[in-house]
């Protein structure tokens, strides 16, 4: 019995649709190195760490515990990216304001500088809430430390630089574990506009 073509391009399209329907969303990376302990694997996390922010609040990893957060690290006088790089910060807290696990961390790399009065003035021109936006600052060190080596970011004293201070661009998407799961160039609208996207796969991946 022939069947009619109509009926065998139906057949085909609905089982296209059914099929692509059926794909399982890919999560995202997880960067930095990985160690197997046994059978399971352990990656690479956001070291410990104890800053101060905008309002004199201790803020550490346990203020993101359960949380999804993106960081950065800035400093107030910066003529160059700074002021393109909170514009587009804005963008993501403006994006996740209804968002309740999704906060955001700008690191000062110029604790001498932006005391934590001046931090506060700071978010407060920006018209933004310490609940959801904290501007941390505490020992330099520290702060490069942590730059380098936990979120692999720029961030370094530089004689060259007009304000003798240097960082990357970089906004780092970090998940509930206190993983890195993205890195954008904060500069440039394109890239926040995957961050954005990837904060709310993201939560999908978390179950939200």
């Amino acid at each position: 019995m022939m069947i009619p073509c109509k009926n065998v391009l139906y057949a085909i399209f609905f089982g296209l649709l059914s099929t692509s329907c059926a794909v399982k969303e890919t999560n995202l990376p997880i960067f930095g190195q990985r160690e197997v302990e046994g059978m399971d694997t352990v990656y690479h996390m956001i070291a410990r760490f104890s800053f101060i922010d905008q309002d004199s609040t201790i803020i550490s990893n346990d203020t993101f515990q359960d949380k999804i957060y993106v960081a950065d690290f800035f400093f107030t006088t910066c003529r160059t990216i700074c002021p393109i790089m909170k514009t587009q910060m804005l963008r993501v807290y403006e994006a996740t304001r209804e968002m309740p696990d999704v906060l955001l961390l700008s690191h000062t790399i110029d604790p001498e500088y932006d005391t934590v009065a001046l931090l506060h003035d700071f978010a407060e021109r920006l018209g933004v809430e310490s609940k959801r936006w904290h501007f941390v600052t505490g020992v330099k060190d520290s702060i490069f430390k942590i730059a380098q080596t936990s979120y692999f970011a720029t961030a370094m004293e530089d004689k060259t630089e007009p304000d003798g201070l240097i960082h990357s661009g970089a906004f780092l998407l970090i998940d509930k574990k206190q993983r890195i799961r993205g890195k954008y160039d904060g500069t440039k609208e394109e890239d926040v506009n995957r961050l954005i996207t990837d904060i709310k796969r993201l939560r999908r991946e978390s179950g939200i």
